[in-house]
Parts: structure tokens; C-alpha cells; sequence
């Protein structure tokens, strides 16, 4: 009886240490989170929808010690979003580089009832069309340009088959409309969505279109080349 009095302290004790050290080992970087700058190092500011959430944290490992990589507090949704929301994300500081995408979130089917991902055979509707996303998008690149900041502009990435409320092909209409935008403007165009349809069976969730751990560190590394280019 002793014994088992003993196995079961012991058993209290050690349970709860390894549960907490189980969760620790589990718990990954929120990319959410505000971060202390490093004096002296370049101020980037990245936004972007779930994709940009992705390899956010991987662009911060990567640049470490060389870059404040900060990104906005939320996921960046569709251009309509950006502009009601675009003074707060871009605050008071000066940012050196900004690295810029929306697309996903426009080029969406909602329902008639604001059901998410609601497909166009049952009559769903694109959020954003075509014309005004260009128009929404020229107006966030003046904001942006008053910043002073050299600005990147992210197109937005391929949609595999099979994704649900959203549809092949769109993602190449709607960065057609915007590389109208940021030609008039002067603006690098970072292609992400060459690089993601090459590798997307590697990279990519299939019938989806996000990515997969690894492939958010592949979009990372050419992320963090852009900005130290970008710095030179």
C-alpha cells in the first residue's frame, strides 16, 4: 500500500511536468504578435492574407539579426478590408520596405447570404470583381507610396483544382489587374505564383490553396531574398 501511495506522489508530480513540456515543445511562434524592433535594423512591413500568415515567421528566422520583419496583425482579406483598415497597419513609423499582396480573398465566391467559399454553380458570387478590385488596389498603392517605403508587390498565387470557392485561372485574371496597376506606378512585381504552380504538387495542399509547412519555408527563402535585395 506504502508503494502505491509512493508510485502515485511520484506519478502527480511527473504527469503534469511532462504534460507542460509536451505543450511547450508543441506550442509554435504566433506570427500575430507584435515584435520589439532591433535598433538599427531595417523596419519591413509584410501583408498579406493566410499565405503571407505562412511564411511569416519563416522570413523572420531567415532574416534575423539583419531585418525588423513585422506583418500586420491580421489576416489582410480582400482589397475592401485593406482600405478600411490600411492607416492603422501602416501606423506612424517609418517602414523601409512594405511587401504587399491581395487577391485570394477578392477573387472568392461568397453566397447570398455571406456563406464563405459558397460555390458559382449554386449561385455564388465573386467578392470582389475584376474592375473594382484594380480600382481598390490603385488606391491602396497611392497610400502606400506616401509611406515613402520602397514598395514590393506580392502577386497572388495559383489555385489548385478542386479548391472550394475559388476557381483556376482566376488568380492569373486578377494579377493581370494588377500588374496594370503597379506598371503605372513603378512597382516590382515579387512572382510567387510562377514559382508555387511549378512546385505545386511539392509544395501545395492539393485541391487547396495553401501550403503545406515546407512549402511556406520555400515561399520564406524567396520572401527573404526579395527584401535583402530590396535593401541593397
Amino acid at each position: 500500500m506504502i508503494k502505491m501511495i509512493k508510485f502515485l506522489s511520484f506519478f502527480l508530480v511527473i504527469f503534469p511536468l511532462l504534460a507542460n513540456t509536451q505543450i511547450s515543445k508543441s506550442k509554435k511562434p504566433n506570427p500575430m504578435l507584435r515584435i520589439e524592433d532591433q535598433p538599427g535594423l531595417p523596419r519591413v512591413l509584410l501583408i498579406g492574407d493566410s499565405i503571407s500568415i505562412g511564411y511569416t515567421i519563416p522570413v523572420r528566422n531567415l532574416l534575423k539579426g539583419k531585418v525588423n520583419v513585422h506583418r500586420i496583425p491580421t489576416n489582410g482579406g480582400p482589397t475592401i478590408k485593406g482600405l478600411n483598415q490600411i492607416e492603422a497597419w501602416i501606423g506612424k513609423k517609418k517602414w523601409d520596405v512594405i511587401h504587399f499582396n491581395w487577391g485570394l480573398h477578392d477573387l472568392k465566391y461568397m453566397g447570398p447570404n455571406g456563406e464563405n467559399l459558397f460555390p458559382k454553380e449554386k449561385g455564388g458570387k465573386v467578392q470582389v470583381d475584376l474592375s473594382d478590385y484594380e480600382q481598390n488596389l490603385e488606391l491602396l498603392v497611392r497610400r502606400l507610396s506616401k509611406t515613402g517605403a520602397k514598395l514590393i508587390w506580392r502577386n497572388t498565387t495559383p489555385i489548385p483544382p478542386g479548391s472550394k470557392g475559388r476557381y483556376v485561372g482566376d488568380s492569373i485574371r486578377y494579377n493581370s489587374a494588377a500588374s496594370r496597376v503597379m506598371i503605372r506606378y513603378s512597382i516590382p512585381t515579387h512572382d510567387l505564383f510562377t514559382l508555387s504552380r511549378e512546385r505545386m504538387k511539392d509544395i501545395m495542399r492539393p485541391a487547396n490553396v495553401h501550403y503545406t509547412e515546407e512549402g511556406s519555408k520555400v515561399l520564406a527563402e524567396s520572401v527573404a531574398d526579395v527584401i535583402l535585395q530590396a535593401l541593397k
